[in-house]
């Protein structure tokens, strides 16, 4: 390895950014204590914002060390598709009449379960939906999750265990959720092309294996928080105007279009610009579109795209130096630090891997994507919408790690053993 001077300052940027991740509470805590500053101690704290702020350092690095040509080249040659359209399906699928019909389709297939109505909610929740994930994508699927589970769980008094373990098994679940299908998981899209998986490669190799983990996840989160989960009201109707039939059926069109064109940015927009022109038409029928969480989802993934380009030096060596076995559970560490698809890109870079290397690095870098926020795409959405119901606003990153980690080493055998 012989880094350049600008790839030592972006690896350093990127562990600074890491530890930053880790250190969201307590910049919180000085937004309390220190109010003189408290708007800039309460955007510090903001998880989203983290890798978007970083970014910006190694930007103006740049500048400074090798120029603006060099500097706008580089970020010029950036992909960022993935935080756009994590954006446009993020505000789409959380549009009200969507939602609607989520909550309807989970209170009645609740309600064919013979189990009381928290358990009921919460095996839907958490197995179904991830699923879904592999034909509406994992973004989309971990937006409608997570807003079920706030309005059917977090809106509740429960406990901060419960709360913390459920956002574990829905990241884990929805990281492996969406390998049935070769374009619906970030770690998957970056690798089916250049590799040749099509659809019956997902579903012979991944697609049963994460189904089994989805469900073993999702039963042992409800048996081990049976009591709390029991004690859940059932999903009420909603009180508020029922969007009509034909305003639902052109919601989802607009998420379907999103969805189809999802590596094509100029049409996913397009089609995004036509959807908010839409919902301003019939807006007796929508609630606030949350734009704001959506931008600062893409600010943190669009930072972590600057940062991640610096990374290669080290990375790449490092997953070739492994076998098939080592780099499974390698790819699953590493995945806690850095984002899921990285490292899968970076493998489908390298010629000659065999089948075996292949999908252990797919497949551990699945395993690990809901170790920490920055582990899968997705994450971020989830935790945007969900941290509001937890203490200071603000999701503990070491929290989230423990409570990850049982349905992580669950994904994990299913994966390394069947």
């Amino acid at each position: 390895m012989n880094p350049t001077n600008m790839e030592m300052i972006g690896a350093v940027l990127f562990a600074v950014a890491l530890v930053h991740t880790f250190s969201t509470k307590y910049f919180e805590r000085l937004a309390h204590t220190r109010p003189a500053h408290a708007g800039l101690w309460h955007l510090l704290g903001e998880v989203e914002v983290v890798f978007g702020f970083w970014a910006l350092v190694l930007v103006l690095a740049m500048f400074a060390l090798q120029g603006q040509d060099a500097a706008t080249h580089y970020l010029e040659t950036r992909n960022y598709a993935e935080p756009l359209f994590v954006f446009a399906i993020m505000v789409a699928a959380a549009s009200k009449p969507v939602l609607q019909l989520a909550a309807a389709l989970t209170r009645f297939l609740a309600h064919l379960l013979p189990l009381p109505p928290g358990w009921a909610f919460m095996l839907v929740v958490m197995s179904l939906v991830p699923l879904l994930g592999s034909l509406i994508t994992e973004p989309a699927a971990m937006t409608l999750a997570a807003l079920l589970l706030r309005d059917g769980l977090y809106s509740h008094a429960v406990s901060t265990r419960l709360k913390y373990a459920t956002l574990g098994v829905l990241f884990v679940n929805v990281s492996i959720g969406g390998t049935l299908t070769p374009y619906a998981a970030p770690p998957v899209l970056m690798v089916a092309k250049a590799w040749g998986w099509d659809l019956s490669f997902m579903l012979t190799h991944f697609g049963y294996k994460a189904a089994l983990a989805i469900a073993i996840n999702a039963i042992g989160l409800m048996l081990m928080f049976g009591r709390e989960l029991k004690a859940l009201p059932p999903m009420s109707k909603p009180s508020d105007t029922q969007a009509p039939l034909l305003v639902t059926a052109i919601h989802l069109l607009f998420l379907s279009g999103i969805v189809v064109f999802a590596h094509h940015p100029p049409v996913f927009l397009g089609l995004f610009m036509f959807f908010l022109g839409f919902t301003a038409a019939y807006e007796r029928y929508q609630s606030p579109l949350i734009l704001r969480e959506g931008l600062l989802v893409a600010f943190f993934l669009a930072g972590l795209v600057v940062l991640g380009g610096q990374q290669q030096w080290w990375l790449e060596p490092l997953l070739l130096k492994m076998d098939a076995n080592a780099v499974f559970f390698g790819a699953t560490a590493l995945t806690a630090i850095t984002d899921n698809a990285a490292l899968t890109y970076l493998g489908s870079l390298v010629p000659g891997l065999s089948d075996e290397f292949k999908y252990a690095l797919v497949a551990g870098a699945v395993s690990g994507g809901g170790l920490t926020i920055i582990a899968n795409a997705p994450n971020p959405a989830g935790a945007s919408i969900l941290k509001k119901h937890f203490a200071d606003e603000s999701i503990a990153a070491g929290g989230l790690f423990l409570a990850a980690l049982a349905p992580t080493a669950v994904a994990s055998m299913c994966f390394y053993l069947l």
